[in-house]
């Protein structure tokens, strides 16, 4: 019972930095340095930065979200975040985007019309 309420609180935990990443890129703006830095410190609860996650490879970073407790959900959000951050953006995350996509509708054995739809805007941006 008790790992049922940590994994409770983690989720919690995961879908409120999501949402939060979500919400930060949802406008579009100029991005400076003061931007960013908000959304670097929102992603230090996963170890990551900007910088970080211009360096990291796809499958390093599919490993680093699965070892954080992300869900296939999760997983999917995170990678809505790297699209959206990336449109109006001097970074360029849309690859990273399309392998978590990918990752998603391989792994989880699930076909997802909505995952495919994406995949396919990236394809046609990339």
């Amino acid at each position: 019972m008790l790992n049922k309420g940590v994994r409770d609180e983690k989720k919690v935990k995961i879908d409120n930095m999501l949402s939060t990443l979500l919400s930060l890129v949802f406008v579009p703006k100029f991005w400076n340095i003061e931007d960013t830095s908000v959304i670097d410190n929102q992603l230090t609860d996963l170890s990551l930065s900007t910088a970080i996650l211009c360096e990291i490879s796809e499958r390093d970073l599919i490993t680093l979200l699965s070892g954080y407790g992300f869900d296939w959900e999760d997983k999917e959000r995170f990678a809505d975040f790297l699209m959206t951050y990336s449109k109006n953006n001097q970074f360029d995350f849309l690859a990273k985007a399309n392998a978590i996509y990918n990752h998603i509708q391989m792994d989880s054995k699930t076909f997802s019309f909505d995952i495919f739809n994406k995949i396919a805007a990236i394809k046609s941006k990339i």
